[in-house]
């Protein structure tokens, strides 16, 4: 099998011939052969070559999330890790010391926008609780940097089209850390659905969930987190029935369980919500933070694909149809990173994609389950 960042890169198109790529291409059996490979660059635009040079990436928020982010950096070939955001002073030394990172590059949540005077620095990273992800976005475009946000994009729908906004308006690039797009036993799915291997899909049933532990931590306060379960990890079986359907909901019912209303006295614990689209595909779904459970399944007229693990940092195991998956076992933030520096320096795209829009198109579903729970599980129609 091809090196894996090889046949990543073979997925990444120039943004600009996309849609004319998109038209022509066709998925012919050495196409479909290769795990991961969906889309293919033409031999003029082969993005195989590495960057000219490293995508310099700052971190905003030094949590936990951000402290794996970094350590996979260590290994990134086309990013590296120069900068970081923080409101904890406390961190900082500790950073410096194991990331070598100057204090020309150290910045809080206050002096963001002077970033715009650091050549240095290409992109931030934001890894806040989700409500900030909007007030941070708006500061980094300002400072003219490029954004990587992680999911949920927003707390909204409609705070992820300012993110956009902004974004645009700066002329950076916005994307949304779907690590997952990245991941080869998630691409080999899609490259079999895509290329027709399990027919016409009818049915994906997928939850993603965890017992959460700390009462007292972020994720559980609203004003921080803006959901909890489905926002944290529900997002998670959102967008994977997405990018499997290859297709847009058009409808969504919703359904909510609490059992302990004092511990999620702000937030979800647990929703099961269903997705129906165009071709008549139906999603059923569901998160929790009450219990530990993860599996992803797909069914189609001429076979499946089942996942379980399926969405957390790995290893992931599969099967098909066809057998059992044995894809490359991968550091899932370190090909992200890999990707997205791509993405950046070399002006590719992904399918699925991890842009903006993508993101923003989560968070209309994500609303409108909400919604829907509000209305007591009543059906709402999306795209009117």
């Amino acid at each position: 099998m091809p090196p894996l960042l090889s046949v990543f890169n073979q997925n990444l198109v120039p943004m600009d011939s996309r849609r004319n790529f998109l038209q022509k291409i066709t998925l012919g059996s050495g196409l479909a052969s290769l795990a991961p490979t969906l889309l293919s660059a033409t031999p003029a635009a082969d993005a195989r070559q590495k960057p000219a040079r490293k995508l310099r990436v700052a971190i905003m928020g030094l949590g936990s999330y951000g402290n794996r982010v970094a350590k996979a950096m260590k290994d990134c070939k086309s990013a590296e890790l120069v900068g970081i955001v923080t409101g904890s002073p406390e961190k900082i030394p500790v950073w410096q010391k194991e990331y070598g990172i100057p204090d020309k590059n150290v910045y809080n949540y206050e002096t963001v926008g002077q970033m715009k005077n650091n050549p240095d620095i290409d992109v931030v990273y934001i890894i806040t609780p989700n409500s900030l992800h909007h007030t941070h976005t708006l500061q980094v475009a300002a400072a003219g940097k490029h954004v990587i946000c992680e999911k949920p994009m927003a707390d909204t729908a409609a705070n992820a089209r300012k993110m956009m906004a902004a974004c645009e308006k700066a002329g950076v690039k916005l994307l949304i850390g779907y690590r997952l797009h990245f991941e080869p036993y998630t691409r080999k799915v899609i490259g079999m659905i895509q290329a027709g291997e399990m027919g016409k899909l009818n049915y994906i049933d997928n939850y993603q969930g965890f017992k959460i532990g700390d009462p007292t931590q972020w994720r559980l306060k609203k004003s921080l987190a803006g959901g909890g379960a489905l926002m944290d990890v529900g997002v998670y079986c959102l967008n994977a029935a997405r990018y499997l359907a290859n297709e847009e909901p058009i409808w969504v019912t919703a359904q909510e369980t609490k059992t302990d209303p004092v511990k999620f006295a702000e937030v979800d614990e647990t929703i099961q919500f269903q997705l129906g689209f165009p071709s008549g595909l139906v999603a059923s779904c569901a998160t929790t933070y009450n219990f530990n459970f993860e599996r992803l399944y797909a069914h189609g007229t001429k076979g499946f694909a089942e996942m379980s693990p399926a969405y957390g940092y790995g290893p992931l195991k599969g099967r098909t149809h066809k057998g059992p998956l044995d894809e490359p076992i991968v550091t899932h933030q370190t090909v992200q990173m890999d990707g997205m520096a791509d993405i950046i320096l070399n002006n590719k795209t992904l399918n699925p994609p991890v842009d903006g829009q993508e993101g923003l198109n989560d968070m209309i579903v994500l609303d409108a389950i909400y919604k829907s729970i509000r209305d007591g599980g009543r059906k709402v129609i999306l795209n009117e």
